[in-house]
């Protein structure tokens, strides 16, 4: 494009001054460009584009390549990546699956659980509110109704795996018990096995003949912390599908519960001030995401018999790490193992942390083989303070048979530490 400045007459000079008009002549503007009263005399009436001059061979542009341009590669180098990592990680998560399964005890190939679920949509809530969670969950939990003996017990249970395995307590099923119903949610019924129980930890499975249920999503009973949220589900007093809030209020809290005269059961319970009445035994209790920490198994009440007895805000649950196991090697093999410290306790003294004595030691035991004495005052077992024998053997059943703990002892006047291996009972 040109300026006044570039425009020359056609005798070569550049003397500004007006240009001839010819008005035969082919204009590429408008014919009467010079009798515009508002164009100015200096300027030129036409616009003047050059052609390009020719570049390269022939006229022909030369080509350009942009030199950060990343070059274009075939498909064949990236499906043989993907197909090597594919392979590398599957058998990488094989290998560790399988030493998990070792070293946890289980051999089976039941997986207990479900993957977390989408969070549910409902007008008004957020997704992780206390209605966003019971809707996730309550599909899950079934009430538990048992004849046995000419009577019949109502409790509570959920879903652990999607094609029918169910957990409960142990009393809700109670003995000689073959068959249960399973009452689910959405008011359906189905009929159930009893697969196995382990009375010492008020564990039972049961199993309905169902496919494509729901399991619950299993969190870490290791991992919480007083003062976290609770929810506890189940049908107490048989009103199905009640849910109840609360906090987690102790944990590691050792229960000696039963009849007296009647089986006894031990475990480190997670205790909670959420509504536990009769008829939740056996229910789950979850965090705030929904993931199950516990199962319902007991309350502290002010009156003196079970019939009469209701929620003063003391309930109790088994440490779901503890439930699961139990669960696994019922499923796997029919029944669970105990662990056991390998000694015989009574109490040292009735006052904090006076410990646990030793009245006999089982030769060759885990605590023999650790060093241990009868007459030995076991005061702390992994850092937790032993202020009764309960204390002791409801903290050891919530170990797997086969895992060390350490114990702080005393023996005469001299403080002392051991590591021991607990193990499974003989039983």
């Amino acid at each position: 494009m040109t300026d006044g400045g570039n425009w020359r007459q056609a005798d070569g000079s550049t003397t500004p001054g007006p240009r001839p008009y010819h008005p035969t002549a082919a204009s590429p503007w408008w014919s009467d460009a010079l009798r515009d009263p508002w164009r100015d005399p200096h300027a030129p009436a036409a616009v003047v584009v050059h052609a390009p001059s020719p570049v390269g061979d022939g006229g022909v542009p030369e080509p350009v390549t942009d030199p950060d341009a990343v070059p274009h590669r075939g498909l064949t180098p990236i499906v043989l990546v993907s197909m090597i990592t594919a392979l590398l990680a599957g058998s990488l998560g094989g290998a560790l699956g399988f030493a998990f399964a070792v070293r946890g005890g289980g051999a089976g190939t039941t997986v207990l659980g479900g993957a977390p679920l989408d969070p549910p949509v409902l007008a008004n809530r957020p997704a992780d509110s206390f209605a966003a969670v019971v809707q996730r969950v309550l599909p899950s939990v079934v009430t538990v109704q048992v004849s046995n003996g000419g009577g019949q017990s109502v409790g509570s249970g959920f879903v652990a795996t999607a094609d029918g395995y169910v957990i409960t307590n142990d009393h809700v099923v109670g003995v000689g018990a073959e068959q249960a119903t399973v009452l689910f949610s959405d008011g359906t019924t189905a009929r159930a096995t009893v697969v196995g129980q382990e009375p010492e930890s008020d564990i039972a499975v049961i199993k309905v003949d169902r496919s494509g249920l729901i399991p619950v999503e299993f969190g870490d009973s290791d991992a919480i912390a007083v003062g976290d949220p609770v929810l506890a589900f189940g049908s107490p007093l048989a009103l199905t599908n009640t849910v109840t809030s609360g906090i987690v209020s102790a944990i590691d809290r050792t229960i000696q519960a039963g009849e007296p005269g009647g089986q006894l059961r031990y475990y480190a319970a997670i205790q909670t001030d959420a509504a536990v009445n009769q008829g939740n035994s056996g229910g789950p209790l979850v965090d705030g995401a929904g993931r199950v920490i516990g199962v319902n198994s007991v309350i502290k009440s002010l009156a003196t018999d079970e019939e009469t007895a209701g929620n003063i805000g003391l309930a109790f649950a088994i440490p779901i790490n503890h439930a699961k196991r139990i669960t696994q090697e019922i499923i796997d093999t029919g029944k669970a193992r105990r662990t056991v410290f390998g000694a015989q306790v009574s109490d040292a003294a009735r006052s904090p942390g006076a410990g646990v004595r030793l009245t006999d030691v089982v030769v060759d035991g885990p605590a023999a083989a650790a060093g241990l004495q009868a007459g030995d005052v076991v005061l702390r077992l992994d850092g937790r303070p032993l202020d009764q024998a309960t204390d002791l053997i409801a903290l050891v059943r919530k170990y797997a048979p086969g895992s060390v703990v350490t114990v702080e002892y005393r023996r005469g006047t001299e403080t002392r530490s051991a590591s021991v291996t607990l193990a499974a009972d003989a039983k």
